[in-house]
């Protein structure tokens, strides 16, 4: 597998992106693992990195986004965080990425069994921990397809997933809401962005077809969607 150039990078749309980490995603799957000489990709980027896509997921030893998506040193950006929260320092690292080094699509993804979510679920507070998890909270709270309070906790494996779920979706809309650099090229069609979940025991990665912006069109559809649901 060639080492991604400024010249590859050029030709990768969003759409393209998300196509390279699907079939990647499989290859995994399928422990068909591309052939790669990873000392040689380490010396053909030391002087420069193209990746075409940036991973945003948490911190979970399991969820390296470079295995799951089978892919080499420089093909993507990961960002680490437990729960795959979203703040300012990691918008601030996908402007880079996306605005400065080209990356061509924006991945959040979450996964199934977090214990940053079950800890948000149960309430957890400890030291600086309890800030991280309070940015989950929301997406306890909006969790409603579980109205009895004795189940709503992580003991709950459904509770726990749908919450996830909602994290990660709440994650993309954060991002689009609070970069107007990122908000501004997603609409022109430079940059994609969608949520995924990646399940921990079969290894494969499910792409959240609704959270899917990559142009203006998508960006005015799922805006209609939230004023629609907010009236």
């Amino acid at each position: 597998m060639k080492t991604h150039t400024s010249e590859t990078q050029a030709t990768v749309t969003p759409a393209l992106a998300l196509q390279l980490l699907r079939e990647g995603n499989a290859r995994f799957v399928n422990n068909l693992r591309m052939s790669r000489d990873l000392l040689q990709q380490a010396n053909e980027t030391r002087d420069g990195q193209w990746p075409f896509a940036t991973i945003v997921s948490c911190i979970d030893s399991r969820t390296s986004a470079e295995l799951i998506f089978d892919q080499g040193l420089g093909d993507i950006f990961s960002v680490r965080i437990a729960g795959n929260v979203i703040n300012t320092d990691i918008i601030g690292s996908l402007e880079f990425a996306c605005h400065v080094a080209g990356s061509k699509l924006i991945v959040v993804l979450g996964h199934t069994s977090c214990g940053a979510i079950k800890g948000a679920c149960d309430h957890v507070e400890l030291g600086n921990l309890t800030e991280l998890l309070s940015k989950i909270q929301p997406a306890v709270y909006e969790e409603s397809r579980t109205p009895d309070p004795a189940q709503r906790n992580s003991k709950n494996a459904v509770f726990v997933e749908n919450v996830a779920d909602l994290n990660v979706r709440r994650s993309v809309r954060s991002i689009v809401n609070r970069s107007y650099i990122l908000e501004h090229m997603i609409a022109d069609g430079q940059v994609g962005i969608i949520g995924g979940k990646h399940d921990l025991a079969s290894g494969e990665v499910t792409f959240f077809d609704d959270t899917w912006l990559h142009d203006n069109a998508s960006m005015q559809f799922i805006a209609g969607e939230l004023r629609s649901r907010a009236g």
